[in-house]
């Protein structure tokens, strides 16, 4: 009887386990010549094309994508899909936490691998994990999280690893400045809790707890010294009627505006007015 027996080095550091987190997975196929919104995500996402041909925008760059190509995108990073009513595309795309695209000698947010050499293996394994999310059987997150540090090995290996994903150092803090920066860009906009979980995709109490975490001040919280502070600079700087500003700066009714500017400035927007405008003309008389 023969007997042979298999050891196992240390893991190297391109194995994902207890780094990586599976958030979501979702398959999509488009019949119609359509393009999607540009728009980022706080976490990394990769598409594998099942079938048919599109473009691929990141940032402001356009790439095609055919089956078996896998497109990885970093957490921040501007993109979207293009797609044709000729060869419609079919793909899968698994949002993941905690990691990010590391690139050799390279300062790359995103990278196009093909993988047809070992498309049936890739195959399997991401039907296996559609499945086990359908059925939704006891421990499937525990068998799609395995699935999925499985196909970033694969992933390596396709590129001899000279292109990988390694551990991201603060995966929380992507989340918080994506929001952060969204609310600054947006915040004349009728903006809500749901909006920016939405936008974030997270669940918006997890949003809430990052968000006051990195940076002592809720979401919410965030959003209205923004718009006041948008406010502060209008009413300085412009004879805008206050029911203007108010609307310029999203909030919802003149009244709410001076209720919600007195209590962060501690002053009403008439009387910040006021005050901008007497030291304004003081400077103005000052000598040289």
């Amino acid at each position: 009887m023969g007997n042979e027996r298999y050891d196992f080095s240390a893991p190297k550091e391109y194995l994902t386990k207890d780094k990586a987190k599976l958030l979501y997975v979702s398959s999509a196929t488009y019949g119609g010549d359509w393009l999607s919104t540009p728009h980022t995500h706080y976490c990394s996402e990769l598409f594998y094309v099942i079938d048919g041909m599109g473009q691929f925008q990141v940032e402001d760059h356009i790439f095609p994508v055919s089956a078996n190509d896998l497109v990885v995108i970093n957490p921040n990073v501007s993109h979207a899909e293009l797609g044709f009513n000729a060869n419609p595309l079919k793909y899968i795309v698994l949002g993941i936490e905690g990691l990010e695209l590391s690139v050799e000698n390279h300062n790359a947010n995103f990278c196009i691998v093909n993988f047809k050499e070992i498309k049936d293996t890739i195959n399997f394994y991401l039907k296996m994990m559609l499945r086990e999310i359908e059925n939704r059987s006891p421990g499937h997150e525990t068998i799609c999280q395995d699935l999925m540090e499985i196909l970033i090995v694969l992933f390596g290996r396709q590129t001899n690893f000279s292109t990988i994903l390694s551990p991201a150092n603060k995966k929380a803090s992507h989340l918080c400045d994506s929001v952060r920066r969204y609310i600054d860009q947006n915040c004349g906009d009728d903006l809500s809790l749901e909006q920016l979980a939405k936008f974030s995709h997270v669940n918006k109490y997890y949003l809430v707890h990052t968000f006051t975490d990195e940076y002592g001040i809720s979401p919410i919280s965030y959003l209205m010294r923004t718009r006041v502070k948008k406010a502060e600079k209008l009413l300085a700087t412009t004879d805008y009627s206050l029911s203007v500003i108010s609307r310029t700066c999203g909030f919802s009714s003149s009244s709410y505006f001076s209720q919600t500017f007195k209590k962060i400035t501690g002053v009403s927007p008439s009387c910040y007015r006021r005050t901008s405008k007497s030291d304004q003309d003081q400077d103005k008389e000052a000598p040289c």
